[in-house]
């Protein structure tokens, strides 16, 4: 299918009084979790709560911080997240994808809403 990229931007909801940052990210359906740079994390200000061990693309294993809460908006939807610190750019993986209900359109390499919800994110909740 190729690259496909969206503008977010990224909040920190325990620091409304900071700007927002306006990015380029990744979408990855095969990645699971948002990404940050650690320039990203310093520039809103977002904790590390944590650690979790990550495979990359490579298959090998690296012990990365998990940050957050981070709030994410793309067009009407907004989604909240935690982060894995690392990387050059920001990837958007499945997990804030599903929760914001954005759906990938290969023919035009990009993300959007989902057009069976335009209005307001669906979820399944059984």
């Amino acid at each position: 299918m190729g690259i496909v990229n969206a503008a977010l931007e990224l909040r920190n909801p325990k620091k409304p009084e900071l700007s927002p940052v306006t990015v380029n990210a990744l979408a990855d359906t095969d990645s699971v979790y948002l990404c940050i740079p650690e320039h990203v994390a310093v520039q809103l200000e977002i904790e590390n709560v944590s650690e979790k061990e990550v495979t990359l693309a490579d298959g090998s294993s690296k012990l990365v911080p998990y940050a957050g809460p981070v709030e994410i908006r793309f067009k009407n939807r907004v989604g909240f997240s935690g982060a894995l610190v690392m990387g050059d750019q920001v990837l958007l993986g499945a997990i804030p994808m599903e929760d914001m209900d954005l759906v990938v359109i290969p023919k035009t390499r990009t993300i959007d809403v989902n057009p069976d919800s335009p209005n307001v994110a669906h979820g399944i909740c059984k």
